[in-house]
Order: C-alpha cells, then structure tokens, then sequence
C-alpha cells in the first residue's frame, strides 16, 4: 500500500509525533493559516494535498476546504493562486465536500472584486470546481460576463471555466455555445483568442443537435480561416468532437484523410496523422476498406520519411484490430479489385528494409498482424518476408545501445514472439536467429533477446533443448565486469536456462551458473536468479543459491525470509526422490520434506512485521503442509488395507447394515474422511484465491492448480471406492483441452489427465475394494507430488496492492465502548469507503463495484424475555455500490428490538470488471446496546406496581386458609 511504504505525513512535515489522528493534523495546519507570516501560511496551504491523501474522509476534507475558501475569501492573490493549485491537485476528493453552498459562497464572494486578477483567480477557481457546481446559474452568469471583459487574463480564466462547465453541464454548453460562435466569427475577437475558444467547442457532445451545430460552425471555420494555426485547432477540436459523439466518426476519418492527401502543408498533414492514430486506437471499427488503401496510397506517394512513419503507425494499430480482418475479407470476395487489395501487403514489404529504424519496425509489425490474423489464407511468401525482415531488424537494432533502438528492438521481438505464437512451424527459424544474434549482441539488446527466447520457450516447450548449449557457451563468457547491464543479463539468461532445462537441471548447468555467480555477481542478483530457480521447480538450485545469501543481509526479518525460503527449497527437494510402486520411501519423503516446511514456517512467521504481514505466502505454505499430511494419511489408509483387511464376517456386517461398502472394513470409513479432507482443502485453497485480488494471472493459476489436485484426490476416492456407480468423468475430461501457460501446468495437466484414465478403466473392471484401487490412489498421489511444486511471482512480489479503508458512524469514542440505540429505534449506519492504490492501480484487474455486508449477532440479553418476531431477531443486509473516485459511501437501516448488547460486523468484498467477486476485506466491528424505551419502561414499571398489592392480598388469603 502506498500509505504503508512511506513515513507518515505529520512525520515528513516536521510536526512532531508521526501518528497524530486526523483532528490534530488539521489543527496543526490551521496553525499555519492564522500565522502573520505569508511564508507560514503559503507552507501551510501547499500541505493540504498530503492531508487529504492520508485521512480521504468527507468529514476532513470537508472542514479543510472551507478553512481553504477562507484563506480564498481573505487572502492575497498568491494565496489564491496556492488554493487554486490545491484545488486543482485534489479534484478527485471535491465530492466529498459536504458543505458546497457556504463552499461557493466564500469563494464566489471574491467574483466581485476590483482586480482582475482576482476575478481570473476566482473563475479558474471556479472552472476547477465545475464537477461539484455545474449547475450553479451565478458561476454561468460570470463565467459569460466575463468573456466580455477587457483584460485578457480575466478572459482566458472565462474561457477556462467555459471549457470546463461545458463538459459537465449540458445547460451551460446549450447556452454558451451561440456566445462561442459569435465570438469567434467576430471581426473584433483577436485570433489568440479565437484559437482558445475553438476547443471548448469539443464538449458539445451533450445531444445530437448541439453535436451538428458545433460540428457546422467547425466546417465553417475550417474553410473561412485557412491559416494553419485555425486549421491545425479546428481539425483537432474537429476529431475530440467526433471521438466523444461518435456518430460523425467515418465522416471525421475522410476529412482527415482529404487533408492528408491534399494539403501541402507538412503540419496539417502532421495533425492529420496524430488524429487519424486517435482515431484508430478508439474506433477501429469505423475504419472501412476505402480509408484504409487511402490511407497506403498516400504512405506509398509520400517522399517525407517523417510522414510516412506517421502514416505506418496508424496502419500498424488497425492491422492488429478487426479493420484488417474486413480489408482483406472484402477485398477477397471482390475480384475486381485484387490488385489494388495488396497495397497494404506491397508498403509493408517496402518498408520492412526501410534505412529509418521506426519505419522498418511498423512495417513489419504490419506484415506479422496480417500474417496472424488471416489464417485462412495461403500466405507461404508473406511468412517468409515478416521472418526475413524481422532478423534484418534484429540484426540493425542489436549492435545499437541507444534507447531509439532499444524500443525498436523490443517492437521486433514482440512480434517474434507472436509470430511463433500464430505460427508455430515458424517458431524453430526464429529461435535460431535470435541464439545468432545473442553473441555478437550489445549487453542491453542481449536481456531484450533473453526475455524473448524465455516467452518462446514457455509457448513451445519442445525448443528448449535445442537452445541450452548455445545459452551456457554465452554464460561462460559474460558477466567479466559487474555493471548494471552484466548483473541484469545474468539473470535473464539463467531464467532462460530454467525454461529451457524443462527437467531437473544437470550438474554441469548448475556449476557453470555458481561459478560465475561467485566471480561477479552482488547479492541481490544471486537472490533473483535463485528466486527464478523457485519458480521454475530448480529447488536444488534455489536451496545452495539461498543458503549462500543468509550471511549477506543487514536485517533479522530478511534473514528469517532467506532461511524460510531456504527450508521450502530443501522441502520440495526432498520430494524428487519419490517412486512409484515404492510407498514406504513416500511415506518417508513426505514425512522428511514436512520436517523442513515446519522448520520454514516458523521462520516465516518470524519474517513478517506489521506493516508487511506476509498473509499470502504463510497461508499458501500452511496449505501445502495439510496437503502434504493428507497425502501421507491417505497412503498410510492405504496400505492399512494390507495391515488391517476386513474381517471374516465383513460380507454379513454388510448384509446386515444394508451398506455394501462395510464389506470393506474399517478402510471404508477413512476413505470417507480422507474424501472430507481433501474437499475442505479445496475449498481452503478457493478461499486463498478469492483473497488474493492483487495477484498475477499464473500464481492464481497456481493456486487453481492446487485445488484441482484436491478435487482430484476426492473424486477418485468416490470413483474408485465410494461410490464407483455414480461416478462421472464427463465434466473433468475437459480440463487437459485448455492452453497451458507454464511447463508446471502441463505437467499437471498430464497427470490429472493420467490419474484419470487410470482410474476409469479400473471403474469398469473391478469392484472395490482391491490392492488395484489402493495402488491407483498412492500412484496418483506419488505422480502429483513428482511434479515440481512453482512458486509464483506473488509469493515474493507484489506488483499491485490494493486496500479498502471502512470508517462507520456513529462510531463510539473508545472501539470497546457500545453505541446506545432505543430498541422502538432503527439505527441508520453510514459505511464510507476509500480504495487505496499502490504505484501500479488496476495493473492485473480494476474494481468494479464494492459489496457491503452487514450482520449483527446478540451478544447478551439484558431485561425479561419477550415474545419478538423472528424478523426482529437478526440483522443480515448486503449492498453493491461503485466507488467514484476511490470513494463510495451508503447506509442501512438496522433493527434492535431485543434488549441487549449486539455485535455490528460489517465486511466488505469487491466485484472487478470480469464480475469476479474477491474476499478482500476489511470486516470491521462495533457494538450497540439496545435500551428499553422510556414510554414501555414507564408502562412495564406501572404495570408492575399494579401487580404487587394483588400479590400481596393473593399471599395473605393463602395464609388465611393455611
């Protein structure tokens, strides 16, 4: 969490204490507003930015934005400008302002000051807060006046503020827009301004009618004022309001298409080509066949290498979108227009050996699109010529450090790695380039190269072998000096040694790679590579590489995070010397290998601290513990049918009991609870995996892949001795079909799909319970646990974090202290929210919408039972809301009828775009106590004298009659 990883804001702002709460902060700042000195107070202004970032609450930011418009009301010009620059920082919190009319007030008061720049202040201030306002008439009325004022900073904040209203409110856009258009056809408007006032034409998207009418006045302007400036603005407000309305799309691509081809001028045909790629990357769609071969004819004629590039660009975009699809679908069903179809095909082929690098790398990425895209197609030349014209780049590119070439480079490997990908017949040619090309290669061409020959190898395993003798050659000479570039190679070309030694790695590979980590490398490179070993299934690796670094690191909490990993390493080791057939030395493997997981936890328990808790990785490890005792205690039940056979009178037991399966012994019954084990497992690993919301795509496949091995376990425990009849294999035959991604899963693909078959061909022959059936579980177990456990990037990474942050209210002072409600009352609870972000927001997924939950249990009855409807009892409300601006609030109506003191749990969890839910917390608790009324306890206490003299008399007469 980005809160998380730095100090506190009072911390770094000197003021004393670093976890002060949210009052205090404010009450320092205020400090710093009241002072005389303008220094003090312009410090105090620029602070509120951090403010808000670490207490993200309305009921702050509320109070700070109107000591803000005070210092707004009162202050000079430059502490206007310093509120309007935090204003302007903070927008996404504007919403959160309570208050919006005093808010306004007191900045809108300064609209009628004598100084310009005052007023210009305001209305910038203004225009900043139209997202919140954009309906307010007074802010319309003053932006509109002063557009009519004669001093030119008061004008350009009204354009300004024009430009953002116009955006938010449909009304002012309607009203404005006339005000706009005769400004701008005025002879008496000054073309600087005339050029500022063109883009606020851009928000006139709010209807169709205002969308024709702005785009009416455009084409006015676009004809009336042929100058390149008006061109060049009026084109591009042109395209926004093409982009934002959509309906004009096609007709804004020929226009712009016409100027490319037309206009002489190279900056129009410059604007063109930007807003043509715009365009392109937003609609694709739009784009018929006729604007495309427009578009390569007017890059064929072109002798400008800078147009022609632009040109390329926007092609390369559509050839990897549907627009290429329909160019060439069309231009194949029209027979007439064959030759011309092939203009596309003949620029690309042009280009691909283009003396400009950029041109080179866009031509070809056009050529392997189309290659991929049209599979259809008999397409042997065109293969030929994206592959030839790919190591003609690779060659170009390899020999040049500079960044130019660099991002060429990148370009071309990307699509090499496409090409193999669409085209895997092509795949051996490529890899054989790039192994070429790796020894003559400059350090930072050369890990480019690694990352791409790793993506290759990952898709088509089988190229792996092919590749190591050439990779360990190039480990042996690198790596003479300790730069950067050395450290950073060194590691790229062992993850390619990992990929590419699909197996357990040979002792000559791992002496190659500890010599030269000996010789050059720092700490933090062995650490990496080691970490790639691990994720690889290289455990032995890992374990010599790991072991070497625990004397290097300056902290105990790193130390225990080294030795744990360590542990884990020498675990999975002990793993590999599994048999099968052989279930005594299992039973001893397993036992050995949870010796070192139990020896590991308890390092990396010791490892975690508050503010890096290590949640993932000890519930991942705990979970391949219990797997590992499950798999031995199912072994172990096993073989008790060797040990313990069903007695004599089993068969009569059975007969007797009804139930066929205690012909079997005691085997059956732990079976059974073997078959629980494994499915709670399952559902424990389901749990981790809703959980971990900011994981990447293959540790979540990883810890799929876990749960599918318990959900294996249990079905074959039902199939082969539970229940053999019902069971069936319609609906995990089909796991095998899916693209595997890594060499561990279609390891376990093959395994799932093996233990299967095995299991239904017993299903057919044998009835349970026999040393077949038993033999098949342990063999099954023994297959999984050869696979080579990964370690997935989530495990030592987190490349995004996010957090949800609960403030509830009414909340009490002290959190132990109970809220007091009357129970004829229903307590309204407001839950506000803030989705906190890391450096990387929404990198693997973005939220959608937040769930609530609410639930509230009785802690203890105070008072007489009465007779409540069951309704009144309990409390148990959910509901979705979006958050907007990392901000989402909502309330709920909650029932306490029963007197007592209840516990309040409110939990939330998150829906992303996919509509995935993830269990990511927090869940947050308070306490009410319901209290009797006064009227029913008044009514309840009358009640209760009135009983009393009856009770009395009641007690006499009985004493009379004793």
């Amino acid at each position: 969490m980005a809160s998380n990883s730095t100090k506190s804001f009072l911390a770094d702002a000197g003021y004393g204490e670093q976890e002060l709460d949210a009052n205090s902060a404010l009450m320092e700042l205020d400090k710093g507003l009241r002072s005389g000195k303008l220094g003090e107070q312009c410090e105090a202004v620029v602070r509120f930015p951090r403010l808000f970032q670490k207490y993200p609450f309305p009921i702050l930011i509320n109070s700070a934005f109107l000591k803000l418009a005070d210092v707004f009301r009162v202050g000079n010009n430059f502490l206007r400008l310093c509120v309007l620059k935090v204003t302007q920082q903070s927008e996404k919190h504007l919403e959160k302002i309570l208050n919006v009319d005093e808010f306004v007030k007191r900045i809108f008061s300064v609209i009628h000051s004598n100084d310009p720049v005052a007023r210009a202040i305001t209305l910038r201030m203004l225009g900043s807060l139209a997202s919140i306002i954009p309906e307010r008439k007074n802010a319309h009325h003053s932006i509109r006046q002063s557009l009519d004022s004669h001093d030119n900073v008061e004008v350009e904040a009204a354009v300004f503020a024009a430009a953002n209203f116009s955006a938010q409110s449909k009304d002012f856009a309607v009203g404005i827009c006339n005000k706009i258009s005769e400004m701008i056809q005025g002879l008496a408007t000054p073309v600087d301004l005339k050029l500022k006032l063109i883009p606020i034409l851009q928000h006139m998207h709010h209807d169709a009618i205002l969308a024709s009418s702005a785009r009416q006045l455009l084409q006015q302007l676009v004809t009336s004022y042929p100058s390149t400036k008006m061109v060049i603005v009026s084109l591009h407000t042109f395209t926004l309001l093409a982009a934002s309305s959509l309906v004009d799309t096609p007709k804004q691509i020929q226009l712009l298409l016409q100027y490319l081809k037309n206009d002489p001028r190279k900056a129009v045909k410059r604007l063109a080509i930007q807003d043509l790629k715009l365009l392109a990357n937003k609609t694709p769609h739009t784009w018929n066949r006729e604007n495309i071969q427009a578009l390569c004819e007017c890059a064929l004629q072109t002798p400008y290498d800078s147009l022609k590039l632009g040109m390329l660009s926007v092609l390369s975009t559509l050839s990897g979108t549907i627009a290429v699809k329909h160019y060439f679908s069309i231009a194949s069903g029209n027979v007439g227009s064959s030759p011309r179809s092939s203009d596309l095909v003949r620029l690309a082929q042009e280009c691909c050996y283009h003396s400009n690098r950029g041109i080179a790398a866009h031509g070809v990425r056009v050529l392997t699109n189309i290659t991929v895209s049209c599979q259809e197609k008999d397409l042997l030349a065109l293969e030929q010529d994206a592959v030839f014209g790919l190591e003609s780049l690779l060659v170009l590119c390899s020999q040049d450090d500079s960044p130019g070439a660099q991002a060429t480079l990148k370009i071309a490997l990307n699509c090499m790695v496409k090409l193999a990908k669409g085209r895997p017949h092509l795949s051996q040619s490529v890899v054989e380039t790039l192994l070429t090309q790796l020894h003559s290669a400059q350090d930072a061409a050369r890990i480019l190269m690694c990352h791409c020959l790793a993506a290759i190898a990952m898709q088509l395993p089988v190229l792996g072998d092919g590749m190591l003798g050439d990779l360990m050659e190039l480990y042996k000479v690198i790596g003479r000096s300790a730069t950067d570039k050395q450290q950073e190679l060194l590691v790229s070309l062992a993850t390619v040694i990992f990929v590419a030694s699909q197996k357990a790695l040979s002792a000559e590979i791992k002496a190659v790679i500890k010599q030269q980590l000996e010789s050059v490398s720092n700490g933090w490179t062995v650490y990496r590579i080691a970490r790639q070993a691990s994720r690889m299934g290289n455990h032995d690796m890992a374990r010599e590489l790991y072991q070497s670094l625990l004397t290097q690191v300056a902290s105990e909490h790193f130390y225990f995070w080294l030795n744990s990993l360590k542990e884990f390493s020498h675990a999975e080791q002990c793993l590999t010397g599994l048999q099968e057939e052989n279930y005594s030395s299992a039973l001893s493997c397993i036992a050995e290998s949870l010796k070192f997981y139990h020896k590991g936890i308890a390092s990396l328990t010791a490892a975690s601290t508050p503010l890096n808790p290590l949640s993932f990785q000890c519930e991942f490890v705990k979970l391949r513990i219990d797997l590992l005792q499950a798999f031995s205690q199912l072994i172990c039940t096993c073989n008790s049918l060797k040990t313990s056979p069903p007695p004599a009178i089993a068969t009569t037991i059975a007969m007797t009991l009804g139930n066929d399966l205690q012909r079997c012994g005691r085997i059956s019954n732990q079976m059974k609870q073997s078959m629980e084990e494994f499915r709670s497992l399952a559902s424990r690993y389901g749990d981790l995996y809703q959980a971990s919301f900011d994981a990447d795509s293959a540790t979540l496949r990883n810890v799929e892949l876990q749960q599918q091995s318990c959900l294996l376990i249990s079905h074959t425990i039902e199939a082969l001795i539970l229940d053999p009849e019902s069971a069936s294999f319609q609906e995990y035959g089909s796991t095998g079909a899916a693209h595997a991604d890594s060499e561990y899963e279609r390891r376990m693909m093959s395994v799932y799909n093996h233990v299967l078959e095995e299991v239904e061909s017993l299903n057919r022959k044998y009835t349970p319970v026999s040393y077949m059936h038993t033999a098949c579980l342990c063999n099954a177990i023994i297959a999984l646990l050869k696979v080579p456990l990964s370690f997935q990037r989530y495990f030592f990474q987190k490349l995004q974090s996010t957090s949800i942050k609960l403030a509830l209210s009414p909340s009490p002072r002290n959190p132990a202290e109970p809220i007091a409600v009357q129970n004829n009352q229903q307590l309204a609870l407001k839950v506000e929210g803030v989705v906190q972000h890391g450096s990387k927001p929404g990198l693997f997924r973005k939220i959608q919408s937040v769930c609530l939950n609410v639930s509230s249990t009785l802690q203890s009855k105070s008072g007489q039972d009465y007779k409540i409807p069951i309704d009144n009892m309990t409390n148990e409300m959910e509901q979705r809301v979006e958050p907007h601006n990392d901000y989402f609030s909502t309330q709920f109506l909650l029932n306490f009828a029963i007197l007592g003191t209840h516990n309040i749990t409110v939990e939330s969890s998150v829906k992303d775009a996919n509509g995935i839910v993830w269990k990511t917390g927090p869940r947050t608790t308070i306490f009410v106590k319901s209290l009797e009324d006064p009227y029913s306890q008044q009514i309840r206490l009358q009640q209760q004298q009135a009983q009393q003299p009856l009770q009395q008399q009641q007690q006499r007469n009985a004493y009379t009659r004793f």
